[in-house]
């Protein structure tokens, strides 16, 4: 389909005061928090994207998004946080080594400090997806965040699980892609790449082994992240937003990859280099100290999740062990990895269970 919404467009959030804070992390990186302030609130939420979506994924004009139900709901001061996994920054496109252990010890912490200026000591609620969900949550159980009220995990928190095809690319695919067939990063828009060129290459090989739909981008992202099946279910996803898929997804430094590898052959979060000092206060594995932390946890996932598959009903069950009765778990019948929060019925058949859990934990 035609792509008729402006790339990065904040028309989605139409009545609410949009204000965008700019904030440094420790290690260098300039990153952003939009504020969509339609009223004042006791409880605020942050929105935290996945690797590597943005906060666009909030704020979708083509159906009700989550910003606009979570206004309508009560919950009138909803922010979203681009943090260094985000599809608006350039830098997944770019050569790096970051680990999500730099998010958790740099972007969110930074992320609350910023947040804090502008809201004092009003209770924060986190609502998070797939990558931003394992971050947020190892900085939560490290102590680099404090102070939450809830969060709310999609897809994937500290107990990583992957079908088996995707361990062999975890395995193999950063040094194959590095040091082989030469980008450092994986791109949704391979397929309108000029042809011949890698990134062409690579879409045009892709291609033949993801036949349920003929979007490139969906074949690509279904590389990415799918155990070679989608990662949304198609039927639960707009037609205009399947065509505007690599607007709404950005580049993928493979090294990311290399720290899911490690937590899914340990089965838990993990430091990637116990070895490196700037991580020091980090802890090595990041649910030893689980039965400390008082935060409740929404484990989200759907029952077609072919990207961390049962991940979070595990963490569930892993964490029920310590803490009894403290966190809850939602199955989403018919939804995978991507949809249950950009889903085009999302608004009705899954934001009611996070709200619900919301309005439990608020004062």
């Amino acid at each position: 389909m035609d792509q008729r919404i402006a790339r990065f467009t904040l028309a989605g959030v139409a009545d609410a005061e949009v204000s965008v804070h700019p904030f440094a992390t420790g290690d260098g990186l300039g990153l952003n928090l939009t504020r969509f302030r339609r009223a004042d609130s006791d409880d605020v939420v942050l929105l935290v994207h996945g690797l590597t979506t943005s906060s666009d994924m909030y704020i979708m004009p083509e159906h009700e998004n989550l910003v606009n139900f979570l206004h309508d709901s009560g919950f009138g001061d909803v922010w979203a946080l681009d943090f260094r996994m985000s599809g608006r920054f350039p830098y997944d496109a770019e050569t790096h080594r970051f680990t999500l252990d730099d998010v958790a010890q740099w972007d969110h912490p930074a992320a609350i400090a910023e947040l804090r200026r502008h809201i004092g000591d009003r209770r924060v609620h986190v609502i998070s997806h797939c990558l931003g969900s394992v971050s947020f949550a190892m900085a939560l159980f490290a102590g680099t965040v404090t102070g939450i009220t809830s969060l709310t995990c999609n897809s994937v928190a500290l107990t990583p699980r992957t079908p088996f095809w995707s361990r062999i690319k975890l395995g193999y695919g950063p040094a194959m892609l590095e040091y082989v067939l030469g980008p450092a990063h994986l791109d949704p828009r391979y397929g309108t790449a000029p042809v011949l060129t890698r990134g062409w290459m690579i879409a045009k090989a892709v291609g033949p082994f993801h036949r349920g739909c003929d979007e490139p981008a969906c074949h690509m992202l279904s590389f990415m992240w799918g155990g070679g099946k989608p990662i949304f279910s198609h039927g639960k996803m707009s037609p205009v937003t399947h065509g505007r898929l690599p607007d709404l997804f950005g580049s993928v430094g493979v090294h990311y990859y290399r720290h899911v590898h490690k937590m899914v052959k340990t089965g838990r979060a993990v430091k990637y280099d116990p070895r490196d000092p700037r991580h020091a206060a980090l802890p090595a594995d990041y649910l030893s100290d689980a039965a400390d932390v008082a935060t409740p946890i929404l484990f989200l996932t759907g029952d077609r999740n072919h990207v961390f598959t049962d991940s979070n009903i595990v963490c569930h069950r892993t964490l029920e062990r310590v803490a009894p009765g403290l966190h809850e778990l939602e199955i989403l019948p018919g939804y995978g990895h991507q949809d249950p929060f950009m889903g085009a019925e999302s608004a009705t058949e899954v934001f009611p269970q996070v709200l619900d859990f919301l309005k439990r934990k608020a004062g």
